[in-house]
């Protein structure tokens, strides 16, 4: 077994194993319950999406991604992705070069941990 496969198994066990232990902040059940099925499906749908990467420094950058979404969930006890804070085309014409440098520069400016987040 590759290096690289070991630490992507590795990774997708520590998200089961998370969601398992997962405790809502509300500490209500039903709030538990809801973040627990989100943890689940959402490491099923993006491991299951990556699945056929073959390019090193793709599969590198989403198990950067995925590191870095398990400890802001862990640190912020929350499973979602935090927002960005950047206007959807706030400074932008509807056309032309603006637009596209400004969609340049959401697109650089975009946290490693929402790289596989569609765009809104």
């Amino acid at each position: 077994m590759t290096s690289t496969r070991r630490v992507v198994l590795s990774l997708y066990r520590r998200v089961f194993r998370i969601a398992r232990t997962w405790q809502a902040q509300s500490r209500l059940t039903s709030d538990t319950e809801t973040e627990r099925k989100y943890i689940i499906q959402e490491a099923r749908t993006l491991f299951r999406q990556n699945q056929q990467l073959a390019d090193q420094e793709s599969i590198k950058r989403c198990i950067d991604e995925c590191e870095a979404r398990i400890e802001i969930g862990l640190h912020y006890k929350n499973p979602y992705p935090r927002a960005t804070y950047l206007p959807p085309l706030g400074l932008a014409t509807q056309k032309g070069r603006k637009l596209r440098a400004q969609q340049r520069l959401r697109k650089q400016a975009k946290p490693i941990y929402l790289q596989s987040q569609d765009e809104t």
